[in-house]
């Protein structure tokens, strides 16, 4: 990798392309600062930095491989635009509504009803062909809300009753007055609470 520090991205791509694939490894390690700088600076619900970090080096891979010397752009510029796609590419797909459940989800085998048990084991396994337990079911659900909306603040009733109609954070804060983060932080409290 000695030999690639004098070439410019112009003429890594070149040779890249002419078939030196370890020139591939020197490009992706020389640009992941940038790919970590621009990470950093960004927020995926329901994701770490790791995740952004992961979408930034695909967007980098794709400039590498969609790079044409032939558009007056040099490879940074080109590699820099297409990072920052794909980062906001991932940060939208995590703010629409379809994600919500993968990115909010509360497993039923890690909480545990007022007897320690598993809430898993405490629903019913087919309540459509038995009227008791869907009674129960729906009698045990009021319990779970009403207990919560007890334990919640008021600022924090109107955010989850905002949450459950469909709204993003970003859209709650806007109709409440507030900073995305506060309501990013009663959303982190509420979850805190559900546990």
């Amino acid at each position: 990798m000695e030999g690639y520090q004098n070439l410019s991205d112009e003429e890594l791509i070149a040779r890249l392309r002419g078939g030196d694939k370890k020139i591939m490894d020197y490009i992706m390690d020389k640009y992941k600062p940038l790919v970590l700088g621009k990470a950093n600076a960004m927020f995926l619900i329901g994701g770490d930095t790791d995740d952004l970090i992961q979408e930034g080096m695909i967007g980098l891979f794709k400039a590498i491989r969609d790079y044409r010397e032939d558009r007056e752009s040099s490879f940074f510029h080109f590699a820099e635009l297409c990072i920052t796609r794909q980062l906001y590419h991932a940060v939208e797909a995590s703010n629409r509504k379809k994600h919500v459940p993968l990115n909010t989800y509360i497993s039923f085998y890690s909480q545990q009803d007022e007897e320690g048990r598993p809430l898993a084991e405490t629903l019913p396994t087919d309540a459509s062909n038995d009227p008791e337990q869907l009674v129960i079911s729906q009698e045990t659900m009021q319990r779970f809300w009403t207990d919560l909306r007890g334990r919640l603040s008021s600022m924090e009733r109107e955010v989850l009753d905002q949450y459950l109609a469909g709204f993003h954070y970003r859209q709650i804060a806007e109709r409440m007055g507030k900073s995305p983060k506060a309501i990013d932080n009663a959303l982190g409290r509420i979850r805190a609470k559900i546990r």
